[in-house]
């Protein structure tokens, strides 16, 4: 950076900012170049008190229209007493604020239950939305005061299902159980069941949620599974294929539920979409160069071997017309294995 002018030095000098008046001062002369100066960089002054915190923000978190009253309220941290005079008693008064601001904060429960559905979506990869998404679903449940003495892990995790349901990135309930610790998949569809029927009640209808497709687990399970393009490519042309010829399956809005294979024996439908796509995915590196266990992709898809076993079976007959020409010959697809 180029050293400033001075006017009176009739050249370029060196100067010093005075930091108290903002005045950029000519060492050589003495003369103000430039008064008031304002400082646009960061502040890296901490606002904390003595408890260790170093912050240097100045501000909280960003609004959240879901807490009571979130932009006008205030926290006053507990500063300990240093001594002296007087010093013990501003810790006893500081102590008391804080008992009595814990115990009437309207958000707290709020706070701790949204905190709890965001580390879930984030340890699922889950974008901002779903999360948002969630921490509505929860408050509204939440507003009937409906949820009380149920396992709230368990309702949490119900209320991230449900919003990946809504945004069109659902998950299947072994992925969602994989971060609710300690919930089982009972639990979970009880909590599940219980927040639809909430909702219900407060809508007047039923929950609108997307229904369930094969597509829609498959890029990330290839991604599990390390698959390359080509084959991707070929998963999702085959799974289109299922579904436009609607092979061995119907597409209903219901997850991996009792209620969904007791519909799918009604309509003499044998698979769901989840086992559809990892019998595809199984189907494919079959004919690949890099063949994949079956043991692995049923850890990668959540699916019991058996059940993508029985769906492969069903898929078999119909391969000549699921699979691209561009990815397999027919000679490839006389050689593919018939479990």
């Amino acid at each position: 950076m180029a050293e400033p002018y001075c006017t009176d030095c009739k050249r370029q000098t060196e100067v010093v900012m005075d930091h108290a008046s903002g005045d950029t001062v000519c060492l050589e002369c003495g003369l103000v170049l430039e008064a008031h100066t304002i400082d646009e960089k960061s502040e890296w002054r901490t606002f904390a008190d003595d408890s260790g915190d170093h912050d240097p923000n100045r501000v909280g978190a960003r609004t959240n229209p879901l807490l009571a009253d979130a932009p006008l309220t205030t926290s006053i941290s507990r500063r300990p007493g240093k001594g002296g005079k007087g010093g013990d008693d501003g810790d006893l008064v500081s102590s008391a604020l804080g008992r009595w601001r814990n115990g009437h904060d309207p958000n707290r429960n709020l706070v701790a239950a949204f905190g709890s559905i965001a580390d879930m979506a984030e340890r699922l990869g889950l974008v901002g939305t779903i999360k948002d998404r969630a921490c509505e679903i929860f408050k509204r449940v939440e507003d009937r005061k409906s949820s009380k003495g149920k396992n709230q892990t368990a309702v949490f995790a119900a209320c991230l299902y449900i919003a990946c349901r809504q945004e069109d990135r659902p998950c299947t309930f072994k992925e969602i159980c994989s971060v609710a610790h300690g919930v089982t998949m009972k639990e979970f569809g009880q909590a599940k069941n219980f927040i639809e029927k909430q909702l219900k009640i407060e809508m007047g209808k039923s929950l609108e949620m997307g229904a369930i497709h094969a597509g829609d687990f498959l890029r990330r399970f290839c991604s599990h599974l390390g698959m390359n393009n080509k084959e991707v490519k070929a998963a999702q042309e085959a799974v289109q294929k299922s579904e436009e010829l609607d092979i061995r399956y119907k597409v209903f809005g219901v997850g991996e539920t009792k209620e969904c294979l007791r519909r799918c024996k009604e309509h003499q439908v044998q698979r769901i979409p989840v086992s559809v796509a990892a019998a595809i995915i199984y189907m494919i590196t079959q004919l690949s160069d890099d063949k994949k266990l079956l043991r692995d992709i049923s850890l990668a898809t959540g699916v019991a071997e058996g059940t993508i076993r029985n769906a492969y079976k069903d898929l078999y007959p119909h391969a000549a017309k699921l699979i691209p020409t561009s990815y397999a010959k027919e000679e490839d697809l006389r050689n593919l294995c018939r479990l």
